[in-house]
């Protein structure tokens, strides 16, 4: 495959010349280079995070051998940010899934596709923001305020978990207030202590390996649910479908990143392949590691894989690397809420949204839009106030958002393969990134595999959304999730402000 750039001036004002030829005035200030961008997907994807708290649910229903999941998605998801990547050189706005399915399928297609993002980002949030109960607690009971057993689903873990979760999203809403440039160095140092932590830790672990990588053919005894273990290895791909998403961010503040045509489309293919390699190296090592793969524990949401942090590497150690997963939890929430805050202010300036006037402003000495970044937080607190109640459905609504993810990712490769019958890309005139007589292979494959992970993400399994059985509605949750978003989405664009044509 061959990709070309050139070195596009990163002078500010050709980028403030070049966002004008989109009709947009440059209001977000632009502070974020080549790193910052980078940390922005990879920190959204943040592999210290989500494989932390979601190694349980693979290996649960596919054993060791759910390990080959990771790669498979990770393939697919490779080619969905190829087709990214030429987007992010052709359209360098903010709010960058509702801009590229604007412009490749119209203004209720790219509404659509940006709503369900926005709602997606919303959850999302809410469910890294939760996560601080998975590590804190292990690292010092004092965390644990509400008294009781910690374990997410637990009434007082729950409850601690909201308490948590709440405080994070008060200091992520501060610093979005406060500047782009102050949230891009906390977020690079952050994504920083996850990349040296996930090496030392894959390190550690290898070194305190108990069995070899063979464990990978293995299932252990586990798998199957009555239905064999291909259905079980499909549900298992859920954990990796969960963990890598959210690449697009470093598309998200485009116009808040320095020549970003040049430096978006690479940092969006750098964040995946990061990840993936990273995320690769400590599923391996922790099943190398760990005292068994056969007592439960690995597929135990009370132990998983901080458990066998804990275990291997003794106490202290584990602690330490706990206080790492911690910092990346942390980032990764700063991340989603501001790729969120970005979304709401790109949708609101183009008058798509209620209340458009209130959250298209930019506030003059932060250069940030404050009032979308109140919004979300608030959105994503009221929402983890679920968990109090029911710690089921917000697992369920956390599992369901990562569909809508795929559904706004589709909604962008599918009309990008049409646009490409026309001849797109017109680079006019400019050498930038492109797949050349790949793009159109890419493209389709991309389609599909994005139609097929939407498909089983959703499908109504009684296992993954309602494994205690008896609540016929959290078994169809997915669907009924979608369809009250479209609807309270409709409502929401006949209410919309302005209503340019």
């Amino acid at each position: 495959m061959t990709a070309t750039t050139d070195l596009i001036s990163a002078d500010p004002l050709d980028d403030t010349h070049d966002l004008a030829t989109f009709g947009y005035g440059q209001q977000l200030r632009r502070g974020i280079g080549m790193y910052g961008s980078f940390a922005a997907g990879f920190s959204f994807v943040s592999i210290l995070t989500t494989v932390f708290q979601l190694f349980f649910f693979g290996y649960s229903f596919g054993g060791p051998r759910f390990v080959w999941t990771w790669p498979i998605v990770l393939a697919g998801q490779l080619l969905v940010a190829l087709c990214f990547a030429e987007l992010a050189a052709r359209y360098p706005i903010s709010g960058a899934i509702y801009q590229w399915a604007t412009r490749l399928g119209g203004r209720v297609w790219g509404w659509t596709a940006g709503w369900l993002m926005m709602v997606a980002q919303v959850v999302t949030l809410a469910g890294a923001a939760i996560a601080l109960q998975v590590v804190l607690p292990s690292i010092w009971s004092g965390f644990q305020i509400v008294s009781g057993d910690p374990s997410l689903t637990s009434v007082s873990g729950a409850a601690n978990a909201v308490v948590l979760g709440v405080i994070l999203l008060a200091v992520t809403t501060t610093l979005n207030a406060i500047g782009v440039r102050l949230t891009s160095v906390i977020n690079s140092v952050g994504v920083t202590c996850e990349l040296v932590g996930v090496t030392l830790l894959c390190i550690a672990l290898f070194s305190h390996a108990r069995r070899g990588p063979g464990i990978v053919l293995n299932t252990a005894g586990i798998g199957g649910h009555g239905a064999g273990y291909l259905a079980s290895f499909a549900i298992s791909a859920l954990m990796a479908a969960y963990v890598l998403v959210g690449f697009d961010s470093a598309g998200e503040l485009s116009e808040e990143t320095r020549d970003p045509r040049r430096t978006a489309p690479r940092t969006i293919l750098r964040a995946v392949i990061v990840s993936g390699i990273g995320g690769a190296a400590m599923l391996l090592a922790t099943l190398m590691a760990a005292n068994s793969v056969t007592d439960g524990s690995l597929g135990d949401p009370a132990r998983g894989l901080p458990y066998v942090l804990t275990s291997r590497l003794g106490d202290g150690l584990g602690r330490v690397f706990l206080v790492d997963v911690a910092i990346a939890i942390s980032v990764c929430t700063l991340a989603i809420h501001t790729a969120a805050t970005r979304m709401v202010f790109s949708m609101a300036r183009d008058h798509a949204l209620p209340l458009s006037r209130a959250l298209s402003t930019v506030n003059r000495r932060t250069g940030t839009p404050i009032r979308p970044a109140l919004l979300i937080g608030v959105l994503a607190a009221a929402l983890l106030l679920v968990n109090v109640g029911n710690a089921a459905l917000f697992t369920t609504l956390a599992s369901v958002c990562i569909m809508l993810l795929y559904l706004a990712y589709l909604m962008v490769t599918g009309p990008l393969l049409l646009r490409r019958r026309t001849g797109w890309p017109d680079d006019e005139g400019r050498r930038l990134f492109r797949l050349g007589r790949w793009a159109v292979p890419v493209n389709v494959l991309a389609v599909v595999w994005g139609f097929g992970m939407a498909v089983n993400l959703g499908w109504p399994r009684a296992a993954v959304f309602d494994p205690s059985g008896g609540h016929w509605y959290l078994q169809w949750f997915a669907v009924l999730f979608l369809v009250a978003a479209l609807a309270i989405g409709a409502v929401a664009y006949a209410t919309r402000s302005g209503r340019p044509e």
